[in-house]
């Protein structure tokens, strides 16, 4: 779950496709580069933005708390805004929430949710543990499951599409009954800014009404961005994915993200032949020796990668399918394709929505929202939460705690913030991996190799002892700094239910576990948690910390 390359033209229109004014909680302009961007003041020092506006207050925002509409307006019907608008209705406070989905290029809509529960975290996981119950049912043989005619005979794409989509469909009119039995009013529209206390809302049948509010909360999260080569029209992302009617057959995924990592793993999981192109390294931003450890179990698993690899054109055939062209060490690939999905990036909604009007101040390379420790902008009366933000993990939970907090601290007289340090994530690969806090490479930088211990090991998780799958892979670490009494820094594991395993010790981490809390902690047995506990051997040492037993 946390992350451009999509080029768009002065007018923020993409190159393959004219679009109308996009809203806040909408597309972006693509390549994460705001067109209304304000003159930037401190942004390398966030919490000094000053929490003022630059511009002289409008006629309309002359008035007194009674005159306006609302208390707060929530702009955005993701985890985060969600969270928020009924956090603050819980204070008697006057709440509105809008949200409204602008078509991808493709022409997928959703319901309210956001991403994460529509075209993200929650049906990854499920089409996930689809791809899982394979290799489940396959290990069952070596348990003494009898199978009348062998093996699986095949994988139902419109089954699992539409399992999938009824969950999400259930959960989009949950959110709707909460936020009316909250007392939110929930207003399906785009949202423009006219001043920093008004905004015009606009429907889908055009219909448009001034809206004014104390306070404003931006949460609008993201959407992807696209390559910048001809043919790009032709390719899906995850706004697409999800929802297609049609299995997407034989499949290239272009990018080394964790999106692209989990949609080409529950792919070939399925069934598929799926082939990754990647630039140069796989999940940027994490620790590249677990990185490495994903990238080895798919390519052993049946993903094939490209690497280097650059694609530069896709062309459509008459039958449909896509002819890729790309380069790898200067070499041409061309190479025919199903479906052609890309996972590059993703860039924040803040264009062509009027935040210049406002006189919100953006980072100018990505057109992220600046704000300071209380998710506080520079100014006064709007905020800012999730993935919009500058500088913050674009993780759902992140999201959702700093609505809930932001709620508190403006209803309710809290002074708590969120604490952005040891945030626990994983990637939902074929091989699950999990982690807190720093990658290795950060923890070296951060504080120098010479006070820093890495203990690791590789470990076999006893389910796969039986079914006789390959040990190499399952990898456990802990990354401690030594002159703090060996405080544990960074917590990394690959293996089933990663994610599991990591949500366990992430209140360890947050009260300043050290190596020895770990080692006096009990484990339990037998348990792929339980590695942590019995941690031995460091890097340092160059001792084996292979497979030694259960």
């Amino acid at each position: 779950m946390g992350s451009g390359f999509c080029k768009s033209s002065v007018d923020g229109n993409l190159k393959y496709g004219k679009f109308t004014e996009n809203n806040l909680n909408n597309y972006s302009s693509g390549n994460g580069t705001s067109h209304h961007l304000i003159s930037i003041g401190n942004t390398n020092n966030q919490p000094g933005l000053e929490n003022k506006s630059d511009t002289e207050a409008s006629p309309l925002e002359k008035t007194t708390q009674e005159d306006f509409q609302y208390d707060i307006v929530v702009i955005g019907g993701g985890s985060g805004g969600l969270a928020c608008a009924k956090e603050a209705a819980t204070f008697s406070a006057r709440v509105a929430c809008l949200d409204f989905v602008d078509p991808s290029p493709r022409g997928s809509v959703w319901g309210l949710g956001g991403t994460c529960v529509n075209v993200g975290c929650i049906p990854k996981k499920l089409m996930h543990t689809a791809a899982l119950l394979k290799d489940k049912v396959k290990d069952s043989e070596k348990f003494g499951w009898l199978f009348e005619n062998g093996s699986i005979t095949g994988h139902d794409w419109k089954i699992l599409r539409q399992s999938v989509q009824n969950y999400v469909s259930s959960l989009n009119w949950g959110y709707k009954k909460a936020l009316k039995d909250k007392g939110v009013k929930y207003i399906n529209a785009k949202a423009t800014f006219i001043d920093k206390h008004t905004i015009e809302a606009t429907k889908k049948n055009g219909n448009k009404e001034k809206i004014t509010s104390k306070k404003f909360v931006l949460a609008t999260g993201g959407r992807p961005t696209y390559p910048d080569f001809p043919g790009n029209e032709f390719c899906i992302t995850s706004d697409d994915l999800f929802s297609l009617k049609k299995c997407p057959g034989k499949t290239l995924v272009i990018g080394g993200s964790y999106v692209a990592l989990e949609c080409a793993g529950f792919l070939a999981g399925l069934g598929l032949d799926v082939t990754i192109y990647i630039r140069s390294i796989l999940l940027r931003g994490f620790d590249q020796q677990m990185a490495e450890l994903i990238g080895a179990y798919m390519k052993n698993h049946g993903v094939k990668f490209r690497r280097p690899c650059i694609p530069k054109k896709v062309e459509q055939l008459k039958d449909g399918n896509l002819k890729v062209f790309a380069f790898s060490e200067d070499e041409e690939i061309i190479e025919t394709f199903e479906t052609v999905f890309v996972a590059v990036g993703r860039a924040p909604c803040t264009s062509n929505i009027g935040l210049e009007k406002a006189n919100v101040r953006l980072q100018p390379k990505t057109g992220h929202v600046l704000v300071d420790n209380r998710e506080q902008t520079n100014v006064e009366s709007i905020y800012a939460i999730g993935d919009i933000c500058y500088n913050k993990p674009e993780l759902t939970p992140v999201a959702i705690q700093a609505g809930k907090m932001l709620a508190r601290r403006l209803f309710a007289n809290s002074k708590e913030v969120v604490d952005y340090d040891n945030v626990p994530t994983t990637v939902f690969a074929p091989l699950e991996y999990g982690c807190i806090g720093l990658a290795e490479e950060d923890a070296i930088v951060k504080f120098g190799e010479d006070d820093i211990e890495v203990y690791h090991q590789y470990f076999e998780p006893l389910e796969w002892t039986v079914a006789e799958r390959d040990k190499k892979y399952c990898y456990a670490k802990l990354i401690c700094q030594k002159s703090k009494n060996q405080k544990v820094v960074g917590l990394h594991i690959t293996g089933p239910n990663a994610g599991e395993v990591t949500q366990g010790w992430t209140i360890g981490m947050r009260m300043g576990a050290t190596k020895t809390d770990f080692e006096e902690t009990l484990g339990i047995h037998p348990t792929c948690s339980e590695v942590f506990t019995t941690l031995y051997i460091t890097k340092r040492s160059e001792k084996n910390p292979a497979v030694t037993g259960c």
